[in-house]
């Protein structure tokens, strides 16, 4: 065995976990609940019983009785509310909207229970748990029902979504959960935060138009080169031959003009969420031009709308299984016949698709356009030994802090990517700047 190999094991993906979670979940009594059973049971055995101690037996035995009564009040209620939902759920399954939301907001998905107040000493709660990284809301509405609202921190498109229900006492004593599931369509995409709005990205294709893109359209569209075996006769002049007795061809100048269709691609990682962000300020704004084929990872057939082009950016985050490459594939649909310019969204990170990409860029005759998205930079600042004992960092413990690169290995990604695309351009989600390859503000 490789000495340097290790082994990553997911612990969402593990079946022997995911099992305990199950047994728990089924599990009646909370924490706290399984505290006070073992301490009301431990001093009445020794000081009830065994000690005699009238005022230790009643208050025991007065614990005792809270205990089973709160138990039974949140499983028979809890067994009762669930048919309830369940039975809501299919009456609404064919009229309730699909939820579309923005990741980082606060956003009412539809999903509303009646308050259940004629049960004692009970609540109701519950939360998503698919898809991921979805905080959950429960509000009381002015009609005295609880309203569900979620904020999401990722993107995420899904055909279903799983709530974990929770009837629990008040006094957190005894609780009853179970999973839900939902068959609804459920959208949310990237948050943009300041990314301001992308200049226009218009591709250069070899067609008949300006000779220089920065030139006077007017003038002589002529190209003049020796003759070679194969050319045609007509084409030969006849005249600068007899002057100079050298065969020269006259023949139709290869121009290049802004092409009105452009390509893009939006590749996955894990820290990919600014890169889908940038990718949908680029598509909103029409950045991409009038006519434009858009795709990701994750999806089979590109996008030529706005909203089949949102629908693959939310698409673009796998959830269980991770996608795979696929601009090869892209590339074959939309510049099967022709050379074009393909513009790339990407994490500013060391991905699994880098070498992909680089391999793409050797196959592919067309150009290529680089754009490279993060959330800050997060250079590490070396602090003396008294700062560490003395003052306590905020930040590293902070979980809501976004993940961004450090400069160096962004410049690192940069130079190796640098010298076979066209152009590259970092653009920082949390600031809405933009830097060119040495990341300098442009």
């Amino acid at each position: 065995m490789r000495s340097g190999l290790k082994i990553h094991i997911n612990p969402n993906k593990s079946l022997l976990l995911s099992l305990a979670r199950r047994l728990i979940a089924l599990f009646p009594l909370s924490l706290q609940g399984v505290i006070t059973l073992g301490l009301t049971a431990y001093a009445l055995n020794v000081y009830g019983y065994g000690a005699m101690d009238l005022v230790v037996f009643s208050l025991a035995i007065c614990a005792l009785t809270i205990l089973i009564f709160s138990l039974f009040c949140s499983v028979i209620s809890g067994i009762f509310i669930q048919r309830r939902i369940r039975a809501s759920l299919k009456q609404l399954s064919g009229s309730i909207e699909p939820i579309k939301v923005e990741a980082g907001y606060p956003n009412e998905t539809g999903f509303r229970l009646p308050a259940l107040n004629y049960f004692p000493l009970v609540k109701l709660t519950w939360r998503i748990t698919y898809p991921d990284f979805v905080e959950t809301r429960v509000r009381v509405s002015t009609d005295g029902q609880l309203v569900e609202e979620i904020i999401p921190e990722k993107r995420c498109k899904i055909d279903r979504v799983s709530r974990q229900f929770t009837v629990s006492d008040v006094l957190g004593f005894c609780r009853y959960s179970w999973q839900q599931n939902q068959q609804i369509s459920c959208t949310a995409l990237p948050r943009t935060n300041t990314v301001k709005a992308l200049p226009l990205l218009r591709s250069l294709t070899a067609e008949d138009g300006i000779p220089n893109p920065s030139g006077d359209p007017d003038g002589d569209r002529m190209e003049i080169r020796p003759y070679v075996p194969g050319d045609s006769v007509r084409n030969i002049m006849w005249k600068v031959y007899a002057r100079n007795r050298q065969l020269n061809v006259r023949l139709a100048e290869k121009s290049v003009f802004h092409s009105n269709r452009t390509v893009a691609y939006l590749l996955s990682s894990e820290n990919d969420e600014a890169a889908a962000a940038v990718a949908r300020v680029a598509v909103e704004t029409g950045a991409l031009g009038d006519d434009w084929a858009f795709s990701a990872d994750g999806s089979e057939i590109p996008a030529d709308t706005v909203p089949s082009a949102l629908d693959a950016i939310a698409r673009s985050r796998a959830i269980e299984n991770p996608h795979g490459y696929g601009l090869d594939a892209f590339l074959q649909q939309t510049a099967a016949q022709a050379a074009v310019h393909c513009i790339v969204f990407a994490a500013a990170e060391f991905a699994p698709w880098f070498e992909a990409l680089k391999k793409t860029i050797a196959r592919f005759p067309g150009r290529f356009s680089l754009v490279l998205a993060t959330d800050g930079f997060s250079d590490v600042q070396q602090t003396k030994l008294w700062q560490r004992l003395l003052l306590q960092d905020d930040s590293a413990g902070s979980v809501d802090q976004e993940l961004g690169g450090s400069r160096a290995d962004l410049l690192k990604l940069l130079t190796d990517l640098g010298q076979l695309v066209e152009s590259t351009v970092v653009v920082d989600r949390k600031t809405g700047f933009s830097f060119d390859q040495n990341l300098r503000k442009v």
